[in-house]
């Protein structure tokens, strides 16, 4: 049997964010592997069910299982579909995600511990998870997150201009008003700076973010786009010069590897698996988390050395090619063909 069930978020068709499992599991199909999908349900332990109900009802059509792990109430759906999978004595594939997961596992090692040594593997998409909870798991394997390069049009930043984009959820985790504030600072001396917000409110910083640009003057300068379909992306990162990624933790964020493939100049905080992504001065710019001047202090760096943009941009598009799906998707098929044979 060829089969595989996914555990994660399949959450697009209800307008919402397109998880990485989404498409890897397109990816996989294309490669004749027999997908099992769950869940699309929104709705929290409407969730619950859904994973548990398809994991028993579709237990022959799959041989072995992907599960998606993260912190917090997401945690609890892993085990519990973990718990009926060894039952079923089906093999399963973890794949840690999210940078407040080494903060959960200080708080509950001992479940975290459980889950993991009940994998037949664990896998992570950044080397700073995999550091954080080695204590923790068996070896624990690195398989980046993948994207379609070619699908991202590369424009190399000989010479930057003041065009700054932001792409994630607002959410307060990612701080998006960091990058306002960071905007304020540089219209004080380079009035034609233009800042594009593009996400879709998750906890109702995207009003808070409104709110910090009408207060400091800089409306004007900013535009809000509450989402984009993700094929559109690429195309929105090819207007900016400079991508911001302004997070408070992160683990391997896809929207900063999309920027680089388009070749934009980012600039980071850095914070959890930012360091494992990119290298500072080399592909990126890495600066203090929560610190508005020290973002638009290398923002300004960027502007006034055409030599850095022109190298942050060609260094950016080159590390992101290491993550094309043509890659990426090679490995997990040969990770799961070993699975399969035990």
């Amino acid at each position: 049997m060829n089969g595989v069930l996914f555990v994660g978020n399949f959450l697009s068709g209800a307008h919402a964010h397109r998880h990485y499992c989404e498409d890897l599991t397109d990816h996989l199909a294309d490669r004749d592997w027999n997908i099992v999908r769950t869940s699309d349900r929104t709705a929290r332990f409407a969730r619950l069910l859904d994973m548990m109900h398809v994991t028993w009802h579709r237990r022959r059509d799959y041989a072995l299982a992907h599960v998606d792990v993260f912190s917090g109430p997401a945690f609890l759906w892993a085990e519990a579909v973990c718990f009926e999978l060894a039952r079923l004595d089906k093999p399963f594939v973890l794949t840690l995600h999210g940078g407040n997961l080494p903060i959960f596992a200080k708080r509950w090692p001992g479940r975290v511990r459980r889950l993991l040594a009940a994998a037949a593997r664990v896998t992570s998409p950044s080397e700073y998870l995999a550091r954080q909870l080695a204590h923790l798991a068996p070896p624990i394997e690195i398989v980046p997150n993948g994207l379609d390069v070619a699908h991202h049009p590369f424009r190399r930043r000989d010479g930057a201009r003041p065009n700054l984009v932001w792409v994630r959820a607002f959410h307060t985790v990612y701080n998006p008003t960091l990058a306002v504030d960071a905007l304020g600072d540089l219209l004080r001396d380079r009035p034609d700076t233009r800042l594009t917000m593009i996400g879709v409110d998750r906890d109702g910083s995207l009003q808070q973010v409104r709110d910090r640009a009408a207060s400091l003057g800089v409306a004007h300068a900013l535009e809000l786009i509450p989402g984009v379909p993700k094929d559109q992306v690429p195309q929105y990162l090819d207007r900016g010069d400079i991508f911001l990624n302004t997070t408070d933790v992160d683990n391997a964020p896809l929207s900063v590897v999309e920027a680089m493939a388009c070749g934009l100049c980012v600039i980071t905080t850095n914070v959890g698996g930012i360091p494992d992504l990119v290298e500072h001065e080399r592909d990126a710019l890495l600066v203090p988390p929560r610190s508005p001047a020290a973002m638009a202090d290398a923002v300004r760096r960027v502007l006034d050395d055409p030599d850095l943009a022109a190298k942050l941009s060609a260094s950016a598009r080159a590390t992101s090619e290491d993550r094309d799906w043509a890659r990426v998707v090679r490995r997990w098929d040969l990770l799961f063909h070993e699975v399969a044979r035990g």
